[in-house]
């Protein structure tokens, strides 16, 4: 993936989608594995059921599981009767899905689909050696989210812009009396640990992996470690607060959405927990750009993307009617007014779609004060690196992330530990 041609997410093109009313030779079932919660679950069955009426013999089954399941769900029952035929997955997985013929190559109608309607850093995300694997869906970046009532009682007319008066500010929005603290950090979920860091590293103008090596101990990524450990030895972030999963279920949203929390760094798609928690007062929370480090030469979120993919292990008839669907899935009639069923689906979580026909359906929505934000940072967005040994390099550098959240090591040893692990892993993952 690249950054610049994120900008295609405003051009507004579409082709004709490739599914069309018709009955199978036989009656198939498919099945689409999913970590989405129950709303969103229906909101996926029910587009499944409009595409069944037209489309005789083709009934779709929706599963879903926990997003801590849903990679070894999918390596686990490939192939196997009963087994995902279609799975929505993080693109970090992909190089090793690949690898492993777990998913099947888009068939060619539907690889130029994707290539014809999605941006060009978009499609190569979804794509191995030039490859399409499946449709993208959903883009998420991360912003700093702040709460604009708790920031006129602490005096700060402002975001802030550098880390400098980032630090500034979490200092001033800690009050340790009412149990407050200044910046949230996630702990207990790898991306929500791994991405608000790989943020500030990137507005520091580092990276995470450089020419395929891992760059953790570059001064840059030292020197977030070391933002990091300020934060909690000051007291103005306090780890037992940013427990978490990939639900934000527990207290890192908790204390967000009650007002213990001042400032978090968080992706776009959590709009929809932040709303249903907050209710009326969700108007006191803003977005705004990463602050910049003393390296960077600008913000800078992460960004990332998911993807439906079809299993390699289905049988012909499903995965022909798997990919079909699909592409009435994604493209512009299945959906209102020129959306995709999936862009509907996703705008509901307040999640960006990304073909460039739904970005164009939804402009007015998406310019909403909170989504604004994120639309914004799009154009200067870094992705994050897609890697043979991907997930376990995330896992890793979590692990020492959480170390200097909760005392365990020093930014240095953290750093230098980090390092040496993320080397190991992505060499082994490369042989």
């Amino acid at each position: 993936m690249t950054i610049r041609p994120f900008m295609g997410l405003f051009l507004g093109s579409a082709i004709a989608a490739l599914s069309t009313g018709l009955a199978w030779a036989e009656d198939v079932t498919v099945s689409f594995l999913t970590h989405w919660p129950p709303e969103t679950v229906a909101k996926l069955e029910a587009a499944a059921a409009t595409y069944s009426k037209d489309h005789a013999g083709v009934k779709i089954e929706v599963r879903a599981v926990p997003f801590g399941d849903l990679l070894t769900t999918l390596r686990s029952q490939a192939g196997q009767a009963g087994g995902p035929t279609i799975t929505g997955i993080y693109d970090l997985w992909l190089p090793e899905l690949a690898r492993d013929k777990l998913v099947n190559a888009a068939p060619e109608a539907n690889s130029t689909d994707v290539t014809t309607n999605w941006p060009k850093g978009v499609a190569t995300a979804a794509s191995v050696g030039g490859t399409v694997y499946g449709y993208p869906n959903e883009i998420d970046v991360y912003a700093l989210n702040y709460n604009k009532k708790l920031f006129e009682e602490a005096g700060i007319t402002a975001a802030p812009k550098t880390w400098d008066e980032f630090f500034a500010a979490a200092e001033k929005l800690t009050n340790k009396d009412k149990g407050q603290q200044g910046f949230g950090m996630i702990n207990s979920w790898a991306a929500g640990v791994v991405h608000p860091f790989a943020s500030l590293l990137a507005s520091n103008g580092g990276s995470l992996v450089v020419d395929g090596k891992p760059a953790l101990d570059s001064e840059n990524a030292k020197e977030t470690f070391d933002l990091y450990e300020k934060l909690i030895k000051s007291g103005a972030s306090v780890a037992t607060m940013g427990t978490a999963d990939a639900n934000t279920t527990g207290p890192f949203l908790d204390n967000f959405v009650s007002g213990k929390t001042g400032m978090i760094i968080m992706a776009n798609w959590w709009e929809s927990a932040l709303k249903a928690g907050m209710g009326e007062r969700f108007a006191d929370i803003a977005t705004a750009p990463i602050p910049v480090g003393p390296k960077g030469d600008g913000p800078h979120s992460i960004s990332y993307s998911w993807m439906t993919v079809v299993s390699e292990g289905a049988s012909d008839a499903e995965k022909k009617a798997a990919w079909d669907f699909l592409a009435w899935f994604n493209g512009p009639n299945s959906g209102a007014n020129g959306a995709s069923a999936m862009g509907d689906l996703l705008q509901s979580m307040g999640i960006l779609p990304s073909r460039t026909s739904d970005v164009a359906a939804f402009a007015e929505r998406l310019k909403t004060p909170f989504l604004a934000g994120y639309v914004d940072v799009l154009s200067q967005a870094h992705p994050f690196p897609t890697v043979l040994g991907g997930q376990e390099f995330t896992e890793a550098l979590q692990g020492h992330i959480e170390a200097v959240q909760f005392g365990k090591e020093t930014a240095a040893e953290a750093a230098a530990a980090a390092q040496a692990d993320a080397a190991a892993i992505l060499e082994k993952a490369a042989k």
